[in-house]
């Protein structure tokens, strides 16, 4: 990428993800530098990424869960713009051009969902889908905001709006393995509470999830909605209303791609 050009980091939070990295990390595109956050695997992730993408950066999460991963890499990070990325396989490494397009035009954030115009899934259940509308539903109602698809992890943002996240450090001090809240698969749920508080201006950008390519997801649809729901009324309880700390970060009215027409949706985005 040319310097006149914003820097992207792309962060692949990965835990024995190595049949899956060997076919994912090949596609990803040349940017600035791609993280790998290595959950302490046995099946040689860290080698396999490595070999299958020579100059990727592999570091060794602090903590358990997805949400600490995705955290060890947020600060590990030197890009401007961090990519969120999954290494199964479900996210298309394609679409990534359309989330930075949508922070250069003016976004600080750029949300993937699932359920607008261009957006589908081939993985979801039909319980899945009916406890994501729901949670989605909720969420609008108590954040005031607008979007379409809750529980996505494919997201993007400009770097300089960490400090206003407030997310649990790497660094916290605690028992070995133990797990703070915001280590877990809420993690995505707890960024789009503190993107809404903090007044951001969010886009959603179409996008296509695929089926897992190997092995079965860490993810229970109980207990992981469980969390995202406890997620959803702590933020709204604890945090809604605070006092915003003053950290450099421009915000603006959130405005969601969600509340225009769907086609101008997609066009205004680069679809």
């Amino acid at each position: 990428m040319t310097s006149s050009l914003p820097r992207v980091s792309i962060i692949v939070p990965a835990r024995n993800e190595a049949r899956n990295l060997e076919i994912v990390l090949p596609l990803l595109p040349d940017v600035h530098e791609i993280i790998v956050v290595d959950g302490h695997s046995v099946d040689g992730t860290a080698e396999v990424a490595r070999r299958v993408r020579p100059g990727v950066e592999v570091i060794t999460q602090t903590r358990k869960g997805k949400g600490n991963a995705l955290v060890c890499g947020f600060e590990h990070a030197t890009g401007d713009i961090i990519v969120m990325f999954d290494a199964d396989g479900s996210a298309d490494p394609d679409e990534i051009p359309r989330f930075v397009e949508a922070l250069v035009q003016g976004a600080d954030v750029s949300k993937g969902s699932r359920y607008m115009l261009g957006g589908a899934s081939e993985d979801l259940t039909f319980h899945r889908n009916l406890g994501n509308r729901g949670l989605n539903l909720l969420t609008n109602i108590l954040l005031g905001t607008r979007h379409s698809d809750l529980c996505y992890g494919y997201n993007a943002f400009w770097r300089r709006i960490l400090p206003s996240l407030e997310l649990p450090a790497a660094d916290i001090p605690g028992a070995e393995g133990q797990m703070v809240w915001g280590d877990g698969f809420e993690i995505e749920t707890l960024l789009t509470c503190r993107m809404a508080e903090n007044r951001l201006h969010v886009v959603e950008v179409p996008s296509v999830e695929l089926p897992r390519i190997h092995g079965e997801s860490n993810l229970n649809a109980i207990t992981d909605g469980l969390r995202v729901l406890r997620t959803v009324l702590d933020e709204r309880t604890k945090r809604w209303g605070r006092r915003r700390r003053s950290t450099g970060v421009t915000t603006t009215p959130v405005t969601v791609a969600a509340s225009m027409p769907a086609a101008e949706r997609a066009e205004s985005i680069g679809r």
